[in-house]
Parts: C-alpha cells; structure tokens; sequence
C-alpha cells in the first residue's frame, strides 16, 4: 500500500506543479523551482484518476512484481504525460539528464557538440553543429535529420533523451543514421565524443571591421561580448559584423542584453502568454555599440534568442541582415524544477518581433537575401561595411 501511494502521490505533486507555474519570460532556458501543494490535487481533472487504477493492475498482475520500481514508473508516467501535449519544445527532464542541461549552459560538456532540435514535422534534426566540433569534423550539417542513434529509432524521443544518447564520454563513439535533403537515401556517421567547450563569443579585427560571431545565449555571453565590443573598439574598428549563424538561441535575458548594446531605445521583444497578455521587453540602457554600421549574418541554424537579437535589429532599422531565412522558433519556455530533481520545459508563450510578427516555422526574412557560405559571406559583409562607412551606394534591400 506504501509504494502504491507513493507512486500515485508522486506523479499527482509532479502534475501540481505544472499547474501551479506562473509565466516567466524565457526562450530555452528560465528557471522556476518547484513546489508541490496538496490542495490543488483537488482539481486535477477525474482522467488523472486512471494513474492510480493502472498502477493497481500492473502490481496486481504483474509477473515480476518485485522488479517493479514506483520511482522510474512515476517519471515514466509524467514523461508520457508531457510528450502527450504534442508540443515538440515541452519537455521532461529526468534529474540526470536536468543536471546535465544546467551544466551546458555554463558552456563546458562532452559529447559530439551539435544542437538538436525538432522541425515542423517533429522530426529531430541537427540545428546546427558547433565550429570546429566533432559533428563539424564528421560532416554533420544543420538541417540533417537523425532517424537513429547507434542503431536505435529515434521516433519516439524527444530533443533532450535524444542528446543524452548522443552525449558521452570523451573518446567513445556513437553512430548516427542521418537523411539529408536532397538525398535519395539515409547515411551514417560515426562520430567520436570529445571535450566541447562553447566559447559563445569569438571575435577578431578584419581590417579595420571587427567580426564577432555568437554561437549560442549563454550565461558567460553577455560579459563575454561587452569584453569583445571594447577590445574590438580599442583596435580602431569603424564597423562591425555580427555573425549569428548556426546560432540555436539560449537565455532570453542574455538576447536582450545583446540588442540593447545597439540600440538606443524601442523595444527588444513582445511575449504574448496563454492568456493573451503582452509583455514588452525594451531597450535596456548602457549600450556600447549604438553608433557603429552593423551588419547581421543569419542562416536556417539561427533560431530563438537568436531570432530576437536579428528581429529587433531589423525592425529598429538599427541594422540590415544578409544570408539565409532563420529557423523559425518563436516559443518561449520556462523550465519547471520538480520535488524528485527532475524537471519540465513548457512552452508558456510566443514572441513577436517589435513590428508585431510571429516567426514561427516562416523565420526571419533577410534584407539581402545571399546563398553563401562561411567566409565567403563575411567578405560580402565586408565590402557591404566599407561602402556604408565610405558613404558609396548600396544594393537596395529586397523586399
């Protein structure tokens, strides 16, 4: 009778928690900490009764009651609950797993280093891999879809089961079956773990420009990117390339932070929540970068936090944006920590863009639409730049 009501006790405080979680603005990454309260099992839907009765019957009848465990059932329960929403950015955190994302963001794992998501289609699909990663090395490149890790299906995982299996040990191996658009039929990569380190900021001088690139919002970015800004300011640049390609999005305060750099006042972002309300983020003060010509490189990888930083340059008119149409993620999440350790990423509102436009799965048009790649593209950018600063005419946006 004991694990029988601490099974069922487990999985109704889990699903209290839910309910009782107050929207908080955040893009993948915001933190809420849990804090079950029997009373509002009391309005827990009668469905939710159906937990208890099937509990019931599986220790009744089950063969092997004694290899039964009420702890890994209850997680179980509420990760089906969870992928029953059918909404592939909300998401269960098992506690290993919720640890595991706490450390990412602080810039330092092991794994193969690509970011992972789900396409309109809720196929998982590599964002974008990191710069000079093991996936970059094994030519892993955004947009391929993983249809199976070492051998196993992938239909049935969400992004965060399907980056423990693919996280690992520096030195060991895991094999990804990826299909690529274009091509007749799907490939497999083997891939080596190593150490991945995210530097979300790298910058140099490109003659008298300076490029800095962003390759993910996390909690180190913005200090990292004002160091950047002031060292590229003391070597004399007279224009700057923003470089968010392949850039998958991270903590909405840090995206904020980032355009405020540039802007001088307006607004950074709206967030519409579930009920309708509209919350405007502005410009925050003490921007370093308000006068300097800027231009923004965004590709199909760049996604969420990413998608706000480029939006709100663009509506400002503050910057033009060259390159490719972006991903397409405007949901916001808020990551629930529940009692047990484990965890929920819910999706609780959308973003807009300042002139009001939702880019979910559309993306963000660019002003200079261009289908090169890498360094090819930052030279464009830079011969864009030098015409702005020299005052020469530039090409027209296209609209």
């Amino acid at each position: 009778m004991k694990a029988k009501n601490n099974f069922v006790l487990s999985v109704m405080l889990a699903i209290a928690v839910i309910f009782m979680a107050l929207p908080m603005a955040g893009c993948d990454t915001k933190f809420m900490p849990g804090a079950a309260d029997q009373k509002t099992l009391q309005d827990l839907p009668p469905q939710f009764l159906e937990l208890s009765e099937a509990w019931q019957k599986i220790q009744a009848n089950y063969v092997e009651k004694g290899k039964l465990d009420p702890e890994k059932m209850a997680q179980g329960a509420i990760r089906g609950m969870v992928d029953a929403v059918g909404d592939p950015y909300t998401e269960y955190y098992s506690p290993q797993s919720y640890q595991s994302t706490m450390i990412e963001l602080t810039g330092l794992y092991q794994g193969i280093g690509a970011y992972i998501g789900k396409n309109k289609d809720k196929q998982l699909v590599i964002i974008a891999p990191m710069p000079g990663s093991p996936a970059e090395k094994a030519g892993i490149k955004s947009g391929d879809m993983i249809l199976k890790i070492d051998g196993a299906s992938t239909e049935q995982l969400n992004t965060d089961e399907a980056s423990q299996k693919i996280r690992g040990q520096a030195g060991t191996k895991v094999v990804l079956s990826l299909f690529r658009t274009g091509d007749k039929e799907p490939f497999e990569v083997s891939v080596v773990r190593g150490d991945i380190r995210v530097d979300s900021v790298k910058a140099e001088m490109r003659g008298d420009l300076a490029y800095i690139r962003l390759q993910q919002f996390i909690l180190p970015t913005t200090g990292d990117f004002k160091k950047a800004l002031k060292d590229s300011f003391d070597k004399g640049a007279k224009g700057l390339i923003l470089d968010l390609r392949d850039n998958p999005g991270g903590i909405l305060d840090q995206a904020i932070d980032i355009a405020s750099q540039f802007l001088v006042r307006g607004i950074v972002v709206k967030i519409v929540d579930k009920d309708g309300l509209e919350t405007v983020q502005k410009v925050r003060s003490g921007g370093m970068a308000k006068d300097i010509p800027v231009i923004v490189l965004i590709n199909g990888g760049s996604a969420s936090a990413s998608e706000i930083v480029a939006g709100a340059l663009q509506d400002n008119e503050r910057a033009r944006l060259a390159g490719e149409k972006s991903f397409g993620k405007a949901s916001v999440q808020n990551i629930v920590k529940l009692d047990d350790g484990s965890a929920i990423k819910i999706t609780t509102a959308h973003y807009y863009t300042p002139n009001g436009t939702l880019i979910s799965e559309t993306g963000l048009t660019p002003d200079y639409k261009s289908d090169l790649k890498g360094d090819e593209l930052i030279k464009w950018a830079e011969e864009y730049l030098n015409k702005v600063i020299t005052n020469q005419p530039v090409p027209a946006p296209v609209k």
